[in-house]
C-alpha cells in the first residue's frame, strides 16, 4: 500500500466526536493539576506569582513530556515491528544519561542547551546500536527484542554507575533517573518545546513510518527508502528522549503502554493514531503527577514511581494477553 493510499485511508479518522470527548477530558485534569499543590495560590501575596512560576510551568511540562514519551514509543514500536520496545526498554533513556553525565564530568558549569545537546546525541547512538544489533539477532520472537534492549541499557547503566561512583556523582545521577516535575519552574522547561517540533515532524511523516512498519522488503517495493526513515525515525526518537532526559528525567513504561492500549481499539495507523496517543500520553502523565503529588502531602512521590508500577502491571497482562492469543 502506498503512502498515498494511507494517508487516504486515515484522513477522515483525525477528527472524531469521541476525540473531542479525550480533549475535553485531558484539559480537566490539567486544569486540576494547575490548582493542585502544597502552595495557597489564591490566600498567599504572592499567589499570582507562583502560579505562574511553579503551576503553569509544571502542567506545560506534563504536556510536553507526556506527549513526546508516548510518541517516542508509537514509533520505535513501528520501526522494530515489536510492540514491547520503547526508549526505556531499548536502552535509549540509559544513553541519553550517560550523555548527560559525560557533559556534566567534562563541564560541571555546562547550559541546559549543552546538557540537552550531549543527552541527544548520547540517545541517538544509543538508539542507533540498539537497532543495528537487532538487524544481527537471528530471533525475533516478542519478547527477544525487548530483552536485547534491556540488556544493553543494563549495561549502559552499569557504566554510567561505575563512572558516577568514580567522581562522586552518584546521588545526581540518581536525581536525573527519577523523573519528577517537582522543580520545573519558569526558565528551565522552555528546551521542552523542541518536541513539539518533533510531534509535527512525526505527524508530517507518519505514513512513511507506517510503510516502514511493514519492514524493510514491503517499505523498499513501494518505493520508500529505508535505512533514511530509519535514521529519521532514530533521531527523533533521540532528540524527544533526551530533551525529557535533561528537563523531567526518567518516564518508564509510557512509551509502552499509550501505544498498546490506542492500537487495540484503532488498529496500527500511525497518522490515524498520533492524535489519541499524545492525549492518552498525556492523560496518564497528569493523572500519575496528580496521585504522587497528593498520596503523602505535603511530600511529593516521584512520578517515576507511579508510572513504573503501572507500566509493570500492563507490561504482564500484555504478555497474558499476548500467550492467550497464541
Amino acid at each position: 500500500m502506498s503512502t498515498t493510499a494511507l494517508r487516504a485511508a486515515s484522513k477522515g479518522r483525525l477528527f472524531e466526536p469521541k476525540l473531542i470527548i479525550g480533549i475535553v477530558v485531558v484539559a480537566v485534569l490539567l486544569v486540576i493539576s494547575l490548582f493542585t499543590g502544597v502552595y495557597d495560590i489564591f490566600g498567599a501575596q504572592d499567589g499570582g506569582e507562583m502560579f505562574a512560576i511553579t503551576r503553569i510551568p509544571r502542567t506545560i511540562a506534563l504536556v510536553l513530556a507526556g506527549a513526546a514519551m508516548a510518541m517516542s514509543g508509537l514509533v520505535m514500536q513501528l520501526l522494530t515491528q515489536n510492540r514491547f520496545v520503547e526508549p526505556t526498554t531499548t536502552g535509549t533513556t540509559e544513553w541519553a544519561g550517560l550523555g548527560l553525565l559525560l557533559v556534566m564530568i567534562v563541564n560541571p558549569g555546562a547550559d541546559l542547551l549543552t546538557k540537552m545537546t550531549f543527552a541527544i546525541l548520547a540517545a541517538f547512538i544509543g538508539t542507533m546500536v540498539f537497532f543495528l544489533f537487532l538487524r544481527r539477532v537471528s530471533l525475533k520472537a516478542s519478547l527477544t527484542v525487548p530483552i536485547v534492549g534491556i540488556m544493553l541499557g543494563s549495561v549502559v547503566g552499569a557504566i554510567s554507575t561505575f563512572i558516577a561512583l568514580q567522581t562522586d556523582m552518584l546521588q545526581s545521577l540518581g536525581i536525573w533517573f527519577a523523573g519528577s516535575f517537582t522543580s520545573i519552574l519558569r526558565g528551565q522547561y522552555e528546551v521542552l518545546w523542541i518536541v513539539a517540533i518533533v510531534a509535527v515532524a512525526i505527524f508530517l511523516v507518519a505514513d512513511r513510518f507506517t510503510v516502514a512498519g511493514l519492514g524493510e522488503e514491503i517499505a523498499t517495493n513501494v518505493g520508500l527508502n529505508y535505512k533514511q526513515v530509519m535514521f529519521l525515525g532514530t533521531g527523533l526518537i533521540a532528540i524527544a528522549t533526551g530533551v525529557v532526559t535533561v528537563v523531567v528525567g526518567n518516564l518508564p513504561f509510557l512509551g509502552l503502554i499509550v501505544p498498546n492500549i490506542v492500537s487495540m481499539f484503532r488498529g496500527d495507523d500511525l497518522r490515524g493514531n498520533l492524535p489519541w496517543v499524545v492525549l492518552l500520553g498525556v492523560g496518564i502523565v497528569t493523572v500519575c503527577d496528580l496521585v504522587g503529588r497528593t498520596i503523602i502531602m505535603p511530600f511529593e512521590v516521584p512520578v517515576s514511581l507511579i508510572l513504573g508500577v503501572l507500566g509493570a502491571v500492563v507490561f504482564i497482562a500484555l504478555l497474558l494477553r499476548q500467550r492467550r492469543n497464541g
